[in-house]
């Protein structure tokens, strides 16, 4: 019995230790006098989105609504606080004034089993910085404008498949429509490869583009364990194996610079820029540039720009399906400058195009890709105004989706209206009530060519087609909670029709 009774002691005895130590951070916020729900031992205040039931935007935007009028939002990402930054002056702190203090997202960690992860998106700011200050010039408008013809190109091949889906006369989906479309703009104006996404239905590098973004049961639990149990994913490293599509990638970057190298090609691109950096280590500043690290800048220049300018693409035809009015006005714009050069559109033209850029940034405000933008702090910080202080490394979460949904910024946000982007509308709001490629230094760096690229786009599945809701159009929009980026459940598949001229 005395058996019995020790076992039974040492039980009840671990179980409140590891009840303490799940418990033990819950009053972290209490202390501080920063509302917010009350945490869940083992869960935090994430329970549905660790179970994939809810999206963590969904979670941001709820708190966001129920704390509206406080500044600051306290949860628990299972044991570990993190604080969600509601007010717009202190936003404008943590993505611009304060940033050194907020200079990291999260670190690059398990490299040798997520061979990618240390690409710029996650790098901390020792890597980050001169990798940043070096592959900028790539982005810059003179070197967009000399991509731009090979955009164009791409158009081309884009009317060409509409042109044949139209005759067809069945639905189409346009997100992946327009995903092919991005995939072959990124593989020829970035690295100079023809991807063949819109010409081949077999095309390699669309397949790989659908796994990177695929939310498979396999990935989730990846990401469950490198989350919940990190050094469990550590000693998994060895028999975790590298991804398909990582293995692609790498192989193909090795074999595009090897090729360029004993061909002498040079080609003002992002290749180009990562064999200068190779070839100059001294200008990153002690940084060991590896192939790996070379193939994983270039990876998430394809895997970010394509997904999220072709989601973009899609949800502004699905609006403009829904407002046919808007649909006409901003043909008519197209027409009106693209007949002014026989039929095609110089780069100038494009920011020219008053109304349809009104409707792009309307479509980044109802339907932002990135759904919140989250730092972590470098050091001990006190948010502006307020007693409250952060301890090193706590989370900080901007919730863009809900800013961009705010009634009292946007009124009946659900309404998609492109009049909230005239110069007098923008020039009244405050300037982080628009956040669809960030702020600050460590805003999208691609964001420009993002711009160029989807509106290119747009002008040419606009220009000559129309688009209608359908039998198979979605009754109402439900985003996926499992998807990297804002998309729905279901396609948006749209009736496609050639316009009379």
């Amino acid at each position: 019995m005395a058996c019995y009774l020790e076992i039974f002691s040492a039980l009840v005895t671990v179980l409140f230790v590891f009840y303490y130590y799940l418990t033990s951070n819950f009053s972290f916020w209490k202390d501080r006098g920063v509302p917010g729900p009350k945490p869940i031992p083992g869960f935090g205040n994430i329970k549905d989105v660790m179970l994939m039931r809810e999206a963590l935007f969904d979670l941001l935007t709820r708190l966001y609504k129920e704390h509206r009028n406080e500044p600051l939002v306290g949860i628990f990402m299972r044991r570990r606080p993190a604080v969600i930054v509601n007010d717009l002056e202190l936003v404008k702190d943590v993505l611009i004034k304060d940033f050194p203090t907020f200079a990291t997202r999260l670190e690059a960690r398990h490299e040798k089993i997520d061979v990618f992860s240390p690409n710029l998106f996650n790098l901390e700011p020792k890597r980050w910085r001169p990798l940043r200050t070096r592959i900028s010039p790539v982005f810059t408008s003179s070197r967009i404008k000399d991509m731009f013809p090979l955009i164009l190109e791409c158009s081309v091949t884009l009317e060409k498949y509409l042109e044949n889906a139209t005759a067809k006369g069945e639905p189409v989906e346009c997100r992946e429509i327009a995903a092919k479309f991005t995939t072959d703009t990124i593989g020829s104006c970035a690295f100079g490869i023809n991807m063949n996404a819109i010409s081949d239905e077999e095309s390699e590098f669309r397949k790989m583009g659908i796994e990177i973004f695929a939310t498979t049961p396999w990935k989730l639990f990846k990401i469950f364990i490198r989350d919940t149990m990190p050094w469990l994913y550590d000693i998994l490293g060895g028999v975790i194996k590298v991804s398909t599509s990582d293995k692609f990638f790498t192989d193909v970057i090795a074999d595009t610079i090897k090729y360029r190298k004993e061909n002498n090609i040079v080609r003002p691109d992002f290749v180009n820029l990562l064999m200068e950096l190779k070839n100059e280590p001294e200008k990153l500043q002690d940084i060991e540039l590896t192939d790996t690290l070379v193939a994983a800048q270039a990876f998430i220049f394809f895997a970010a720009g394509f997904e999220t300018s072709s989601t973009t693409m899609a949800h502004c035809l699905y609006e403009m399906a829904l407002n046919p009015d808007m649909q006409n006005k901003v043909r008519e714009e197209i027409k009106t400058f693209t007949e002014k050069h026989n039929g095609s559109y110089p780069y100038e033209s494009v920011n020219e195009m008053k109304y349809l850029d009104k409707v792009f940034k309307e479509t980044l405000r109802k339907y932002p890709p990135g759904t919140f933008v989250f730092r972590r702090s470098t050091k001990e910080y006190t948010f502006n105004g307020t007693k409250v202080s952060i301890p090193k490394k706590t989370t900080v979460f901007i919730p863009v989706y809900a800013i961009h949904h705010d009634p009292k910024i946007y009124p009946n946000p659900e309404i998609f209206d492109p009049e909230r982007f005239t110069e007098d509308a923008i020039a009244a709001r405050h300037s982080m009530a628009y956040l669809p490629f960030g702020d600050g230094p460590r805003n999208c760096i691609g964001a420009r060519f993002a711009v160029y690229q989807t509106k290119a786009g747009l002008i040419t599945m606009l220009k000559n087609y129309k688009y209608e809701i359908c039998e198979k159009t979605m009754k109402s929009y439900v985003h996926d909670p499992t998807a990297f980026v804002l998309g729905p459940k279901s396609g948006i598949y749209l009736k496609i029709s050639k316009v009379e001229n």
